[in-house]
């Protein structure tokens, strides 16, 4: 440093003095937030804290997902697409930061993960109720995964009551329905504990609207809002297969699940059926 050097002083309004106002760690609570990586390995290694803070950092922003689908999912209940569709589109922007993120944890190469696996026991990211939350609003409703959230009460609890539910898509149709377009009974009435498949009449509707999109624009946009939601999700779980093969190649999961294989079927499933198969339909 320079004798005429002299480090600049802070601006006067900046406020220093915390003592009795509220200050940015504390509306965060950053002392419970930055104290919560708790490495289980022994001795430490040092490629345990990426992994923790990889997971918890995700299930933070499947919190705001799941926040941001079920205000969407009312939104439609109260006949406000608008409210809605501005929920989905926030929802496809924190989809791209959780793909993105993948590539932090493909960093981790098998050597480093295999020195503190064995530590992990039987935790795996198939036990994150938010995640399968996140399903079951979208639409894959599987009752056989509730035995897991057993031991976890108020986890359990909530995907029950989402089971028992209208899924987004269930919402999405309600409203069309009361906005005087002619929902077949068919999906009006289905049993929302559920997951949707595919229905002809409904398909048959879908397809109208896609051949004639400038009288039905709104519900043309909201369509391809679902089918952008569906995609990034698809992307998401085809980047965690490849982050799963980088790293642990074929084998199997820590929660006793096949791994790689598992993920890889999930790729097959869809939200929204009649929106992609339409696809097909249209222009024959």
């Amino acid at each position: 440093m320079t004798p005429n050097h002299k480090t600049p002083a802070l601006e006067q309004d900046i406020v220093t003095d915390f003592g009795s106002r509220m200050s940015y760690g504390a509306y965060l609570d950053l002392d419970t937030l930055l104290s919560a990586q708790h490495p289980v390995s022994r001795p430490e290694r040092h490629d345990e804290l990426l992994f923790i803070i990889q997971h918890q950092t995700t299930e933070l922003w499947l919190k705001l997902v799941l926040h941001e689908i079920r205000a969407a999912r009312a939104a439609l209940d109260a006949d406000d697409i608008g409210v809605a569709l501005k929920g989905i589109a926030r929802v496809k922007h924190i989809q791209q930061t959780l793909t993105e993120q993948w590539s932090v944890l493909a960093t981790l190469t098998p050597t480093e993960y295999a020195q503190f696996r064995d530590f992990l026991g039987n935790s795996s990211g198939f036990q994150s109720h938010q995640y399968r939350a996140i399903e079951f609003i979208l639409g894959n409703k599987n009752a056989a995964v509730l035995p897991v959230f057993e031991s976890a009460p108020a986890a359990h609890e909530e995907l029950a009551t989402l089971l028992r539910e209208p899924t987004l898509y269930d919402a999405l149709w309600r409203h069309l329905a009361r906005t005087g377009l002619d929902v077949p009974r068919s999906t009006l009435d289905r049993d929302v504990t559920e997951p949707h498949v595919l229905d002809p009449e409904l398909l048959t509707l879908v397809q109208s609207i896609y051949e004639a999109p400038e009288q039905h624009w709104s519900t043309y946009e909201a369509f391809e809002e679902l089918v952008d939601l569906e995609e990034n999700f698809q992307l998401w779980r085809f980047r965690h297969l490849r982050t799963v093969l980088r790293v642990i190649g074929s084998s199997g999961g820590t929660g006793g699940s096949s791994g790689a294989g598992f993920l890889r079927r999930a790729l097959d499933h869809t939200f929204f059926p009649e929106l992609f198969a339409v696809r097909t339909w249209t222009g024959h």
